[in-house]
């Protein structure tokens, strides 16, 4: 099971460290320096978006066999090659008034980001626009969900007293709008205007995908299964319906594949900017990130091929409250510099402790596990 699921994970991983050692001997850095470097932004990339791979579980748990290896085929090449290569590109492109081949230039120059003019240095410029962005978009997905209704109450009073809240029609839209205003006239004073744009561009991207995976999320796109073997439920992306009972296809499972990689975009920024405290050279980041991101992604198809979601009724609880804490990160983080380990830890914190929850949730209440487990355990 771990081979079969992990195989191309390996392979990724070889290819790689054969590519960084070619590329450390060419650029000068040393095969052990530019193979080094791969493996720790590897791990990065890893300890950073391991929420990211929980969430993603209760969205490609819903989706068809063929969308679940377009998600590990297509979804990765736009992950690694999109996300870690050409965004920040276009990105510093952007912001800096500057050609693509001149910050391609910039980028194959490298330089120190505390040095104006680097590639390094304009990226870094163009944090508030991304945590702006992602922080909102993020932030979206976290109310959708505290707000809905939920089959398990991780934080009980606090979720019960947010799910009476969430009745309210638009209360996520008016909180995050609430959030984002508070955050551009008050705290990002010196970037209000780009935090306030960025900022509305990621509510109204989240509002726009999510808005068109439900429109979409029809009986003629959706492959039914034995309702026997299967248990209802909520899904991340705020799609209510039954989890493995139906299965998203054509247009539903497009939508709900854009959505998986916006959410990845954003999930992506900050071991984008973090990863260059570590080097400057787009290319090994480039690599080691995208390394770090075929193990995410594997790391969702095994979620949901155990049902370990299903087994572990507080751990999509606990990866929902790690996005939240994300995006506020985010957010504080166009002010305040916050070391790229706090931002792990404290996501690392949320999903160890629904863990331990959910254990002992399931010990209390054998009966309850024992079918969840059953579930799990069906083929399909």
């Amino acid at each position: 099971m771990i081979l079969k699921t992990y195989r191309w994970s390996f392979v990724v991983t070889a290819l790689g460290l054969v590519l960084a050692a070619w590329y450390g001997l060419s650029a000068h850095l040393g095969i052990g320096q530019a193979i080094a470097l791969v493996l720790i932004l590897s791990i990065l990339e890893i300890s950073l978006s391991f929420d990211n791979a929980v969430v993603n579980a209760t969205i490609l748990e819903r989706m068809s066999d063929f969308w679940r290896k377009i998600f590990l085929s297509v979804g990765i090449i736009i992950a690694v090659f999109g996300m870690r290569l050409v965004f920040p590109i276009v990105l510093v492109s952007v912001t800096a008034g500057l050609g693509p081949i001149e910050v391609i230039r910039l980028a194959l120059e490298g330089g120190d980001p505390e040095t104006p003019g680097t590639y390094g240095y304009e990226l870094h410029e163009a944090h508030p626009t991304i945590a702006s962005f992602g922080g909102m978009f993020l932030l979206m997905l976290f109310l959708n969900f505290i707000f809905g209704e939920k089959e398990h109450h991780w934080l009980g009073p606090i979720e019960r007293a947010l799910e009476k809240v969430g009745k309210l029609d638009y209360v996520q839209v008016i909180v995050a709008g609430a959030v984002l205003l508070v955050v551009a006239e008050t705290f990002a004073t010196e970037h209000g205007r780009t935090v306030l744009a960025s900022g509305l561009a990621g509510i109204v991207t989240y509002l726009l995908v999510n808005g068109l995976g439900e429109l979409f999320n029809v009986e003629d796109h959706v492959e039914h299964e034995d309702p026997a073997t299967t248990s209802a439920g909520t899904t991340a992306s705020g799609v209510n319906g039954p989890s493995g009972a139906a299965r998203a296809t054509g247009k539903a499972a497009f939508f709900l594949f854009l959505y998986l990689e916006v959410l990845d975009a954003s999930f992506s920024f900050d071991g984008v900017i973090g990863a260059f405290a570590i080097t400057s050279d787009p290319v090994i980041i480039a690599i080691g990130l995208g390394v770090g991101a075929m193990y995410i992604r594997s790391m969702t198809v095994h979620l949901v091929e155990e049902g370990t979601l299903a087994q572990y009724p507080y751990l999509e609880n606990g990866a929902l409250w790690a996005i939240g804490a994300l995006a506020v990160i985010l957010l504080l983080s166009i002010e305040v510099e916050i070391p790229e380990v706090v931002t792990g830890l404290i996501g690392l914190a949320f999903i160890v402790a629904s863990l331990i929850s959910s254990i002992r949730y399931n010990r209390a209440h054998p009966e309850e596990a024992h079918v969840e487990q059953h579930h799990a355990a069906q083929p399909g």
